[in-house]
């Protein structure tokens, strides 16, 4: 009996100390997420600009305009010359916050991209913190006060813009894609309907349909599903696209008509292309022209040759397996060639930085396995000997080195974001006007997606994305 007992106390006791060793990494953890978020609070108010839901404004304005029975693209803000300029079906989505102060209009808006951003980014992060075995909740914990400081989420949730929404139904097609790869496999024998529907992913692709009636840019995934020949996607983006455009039209028709008959076509309405918040290629060129308008020829010349270069890399990412960063390089192409892209439109940057720190992990861990073992040689060792040399020892040590720093200067680019203390209007001030360093300054997050669409490393094999059809057709060898 005293032996049962004393094994009884010391299984207690051992259960204590697992306890109290889980809680204090609880806390401890928790209170590494709590200064991360203060620490990005900061950030954001060192290095972002006031903001008051300027956009929001714009929107709700515009949609309380048309609710009480004026024609919605007549609507000009007060004290500017903006109205609203987004397609007709995002009026209707919009229309249910007219019976809402701006504030709260602003504020649902910021907590929904929010949660938006963490469900994205959940979903991103999984496979790496699978690989790696880390914790999900504490990797996205982390993660998204680091995104939300930079400058393309504080100026989506300052300014009350959607362009969180909008990536997350983009991305939303990409586990589409990766659920219907692996069929059947997140499904329990008793789940019903709904939920095999939804783990089936047949659904992939009414994602971009919808960002792409919301705002068109979305539509070169629709390009690039097509290059790719994913039909099935495509076909029901298409679709979705069409179907919900038709039916705004059977809903607001003279609107309808109204945006794709004139509005769609004044470029105007949404600023001058010099302006220092696009950093499209066209707000690029236009500042280094010194001018208002950018110059048309050279612009299109350029926007081509960075299309194709855009769509051909994500091509072969696709056929390398790693769909995550064929729609971050689809997403930076669109970012580039579109006329305007204000620095609340770059979001891609974001799985741009994951893309980029998951390839440094990736291949420092290849290189760990091949280390050299002391002690061994010839076949024994962990690399060949090359003419009777052995590896150098910092080898795996630099592996990913320079992924790693380029993904942590993007992200403190993103995050200082130098253009705003060079930001000069025309005609009053020159864009040279604080010289070489200032212009490079004024156009360096223009520069990045240009560099980053040029040379976005993908990870083969990372997060495949094949069809059980097209595996049929491959041969059982080439699939092993």
């Amino acid at each position: 009996m005293p032996a049962t007992v004393g094994r009884r106390a010391n299984r207690l006791a051992t259960v204590r100390r697992v306890t109290s060793r889980v809680d204090r990494r609880i806390v401890v953890r928790v209170s590494i997420v709590a200064a991360v978020a203060y620490a990005a609070w900061l950030a954001i108010g060192a290095f972002g600009r006031p903001y008051n839901f300027f956009d929001m404004k714009i929107y709700h304005g515009a949609v309380v305009w048309w609710a009480t029975g004026h024609e919605l693209y007549e609507f000009v803000a007060p004290e500017t010359t903006l109205g609203f300029t987004y397609p007709p079906f995002a009026g209707l989505v919009m229309l249910p916050m007219a019976h809402l102060p701006i504030e709260a209009a602003g504020m649902m808006n910021a907590l929904a991209s929010l949660a938006a951003m963490a469900v994205v980014l959940a979903a991103l992060l999984r496979p790496i913190v699978d690989r790696l075995g880390w914790s999900l909740w504490y990797t996205v914990a982390l993660a998204v006060p680091l995104a939300a400081a930079i400058e393309p989420t504080r100026e989506t949730l300052g300014y009350g813009q959607v362009n969180l929404l909008l990536f997350a139904l983009v991305m939303a097609d990409l586990i589409g894609l990766r659920w219907r790869s692996r069929r059947g496999t997140h499904v329990a024998p008793d789940d019903g309907l709904l939920l095999r529907f939804v783990y089936s992913g047949a659904w992939a692709g009414v994602g971009i349909g919808l960002a792409t009636a919301v705002k068109l840019t979305p539509a070169l995934f629709i390009v690039y599903l097509m290059i790719t020949r994913q039909w099935r996607v495509a076909t029901t983006a298409i679709a979705t696209t069409i179907g919900v455009t038709i039916g705004t039209f059977g809903i607001v028709g003279d609107e309808s008509r109204t945006y794709f008959g004139s509005v769609l076509w004044q470029t105007e309405r949404v600023g001058a292309a010099d302006m220092t918040p696009n950093q499209s290629l066209a707000g690029l060129l236009a500042r280094l022209y010194d001018s208002i308008e950018t110059p048309g020829l050279l612009w299109f010349s350029f926007s081509v040759l960075i299309l194709a270069l855009g769509l051909s890399r994500a091509a072969h990412s696709h056929a390398d397996g790693d769909e995550l960063t064929a729609f971050t390089l689809v997403g930076l192409t669109a970012n580039v060639i579109s006329p305007i892209s204000w620095t609340h439109h770059l979001v891609w940057v974001i799985p741009a930085i994951i893309v980029l720190a998951d390839a440094a992990v990736r291949r420092r861990d290849a290189s760990r396995g091949l280390t050299y073992r002391a002690g061994s040689g010839g076949a024994n060792s962990g690399l060949p000997n090359v003419n009777g040399l052995r590896p150098p020892i910092w080898y795996p040590t630099l592996t990913g080195l320079r992924h790693g720093i380029a993904a942590v200067a993007l992200y403190l680019l993103f995050l200082v974001s130098p253009i705003w203390p060079y930001e000069h209007q025309l005609p009053e001030v020159s864009h040279y006007q604080d010289g070489l360093f200032g212009a490079v300054m004024e156009n360096s997050l223009a520069l990045a997606l240009i560099v980053l669409v040029a040379a976005l490393p993908w990870r083969p094999g990372a997060e495949p994305v094949f069809y059980a059809d097209r595996l049929g057709r491959i041969p059982a060898t080439a699939r092993r």
